[in-house]
């Protein structure tokens, strides 16, 4: 009996095809409009978690703090010393590495090329908490960070732009500004941070070289520190907090002067933001799937009143009504189910096609998409019972007499 209503709802929709066409089309644009908002909204937070995660996993970054001036200002606290990296290396339990970070930005040239790059002076530690590992060549000895040589590591980025005639960088000399500087090392490609910009934009030295050739003080503007997986990063973010405390001489009731970021709690507020954002948008998007189903409703009604006289007949001849019922449901979960599929279809390339323009990497859920095919066939009996309700309930010779 199924499958004879199957048949019949089949051929019904083939006799109006364009009506029925535009009957799905409210549930097409719905499960398009969902699965593609929240296959994209997974990819993006994918994504963004990525780029976090690229800025090394499991870091606290320490910075002095912006403090309030007049007129709305600021200015930024007191920078830190290398005592404060040398005291929270040796205090602070749980953790792997602590590297000093003086950064500034000047332009690079070789030969006839220039490119402006940010100098991150650092040392070899920076590389092992990062896990940022060398394409080709070495890191700093320990002699040169103690002489503060001019010795530097590029990033990918810095090669591409001015050594884009040679190999292999290494062994070369790279001024930058009035500083010249030897490479011997290449970094592996990175790409952007989402946070930071171009994280292969760099080019690495010493920081006692950078203070001495281009800050001209022993300021360290930021601490990276590196935390052992094991521990938990919130325990040792407090000891660090009280440690800087103590340095900075910060008396109790005072407000710190430095602020300690946290790249796995950055990378879950953004996952957090991405996600509410992409439920709210896939459920503005829903109402497409209500106003399908409302669609649906409507011509089931008006193919009940067609079709008036062949009901009548059907029941005469001695169908029940539950035969009449099942054939009109099918009918509405038939119609339901393609505009299901189609808008499957439809979403599938459609995210394909945009994941290349927006840079995602595109990965099928079929959760998501059994979901949302699961979801239209059920508009389809609910939206449909009313109209097969109605069809079921005829009096035969009432049918029978409509014109």
């Amino acid at each position: 009996m199924l499958w004879t209503s199957v048949i019949l709802s089949m051929r019904e929709i083939r006799r109006h095809l364009m009506r029925s066409i535009l009957t799905v089309l409210g549930l097409v644009i719905g499960v398009f409009a969902v699965v593609t908002m929240v296959t994209l909204g997974d990819a993006a937070s994918r994504s963004v978690q990525s780029q976090i995660s690229s800025l090394g996993s499991n870091l606290l970054t320490v910075l002095p703090a912006q403090s309030a001036g007049r007129g709305g200002g600021g200015q930024l606290a007191q920078p830190f010393k290398i005592e404060d990296v040398d005291a929270i290396r040796g205090q602070i339990g749980g953790v792997t590495d602590v590297a000093p970070q003086v950064q500034t930005t000047v332009t690079a040239i070789r030969n006839a090329a220039n490119w402006s790059v940010t100098v991150n002076g650092t040392t070899d530690e920076y590389f092992k908490g990062q896990g940022w590992a060398l394409a080709t060549g070495r890191l700093f000895t320990p002699p040169e960070e103690q002489a503060g040589k001019s010795v530097c590591i590029i990033g990918d980025t810095v090669k591409t732009n001015l050594y884009a005639d040679v190999d292999d960088p290494v062994g070369t000399t790279l001024r930058l500004g009035a500083v010249s500087c030897e490479v011997i090392g290449l970094l592996t490609k990175r790409g952007q941070s989402g946070i930071g910009g171009d994280q292969d934009n760099t080019v690495v030295m010493p920081y006692r070289a950078v203070q001495r050739r281009f800050t001209g003080n022993r300021n360290v503007q930021f601490i990276m520190v590196a935390v052992d997986p094991r521990f938990d990063s919130g325990p040792i973010q407090d000891s660090i907090s009280k440690l800087m405390r103590e340095r900075r001489n910060i008396r109790a009731g005072k407000n710190d002067d430095f602020s300690i970021l946290d790249t796995k709690q950055i990378s879950t507020a953004l996952g957090n933001v991405t996600g509410t954002l992409t439920a709210a948008v896939a459920g503005i998007a829903a109402i497409s799937l209500l106003v399908g189903g409302i669609g649906i409703m409507n011509i089931m009604l008006v193919s009940v009143t067609e079709r008036t006289r062949e009901i009548g007949i059907r029941l005469a001849i001695g169908a029940v009504a539950r035969e009449v019922l099942l054939q009109f449901l099918v009918e509405a979960v038939v119609l339901s189910a393609m505009g299901g599929a189609i808008g499957l279809v439809l979403a599938f390339v459609a995210c394909v096609l945009l994941a290349i323009p927006l840079k995602f990497q595109f990965v099928f859920e079929p959760q998501i998409n059994l979901m949302a095919f699961a979801i239209s066939a059920l508009i389809g009996v609910v939206f449909g019972y009313f109209p097969a309700r109605r069809a079921a309930s005829l009096d035969p010779i009432d049918a029978l007499r409509h014109e």
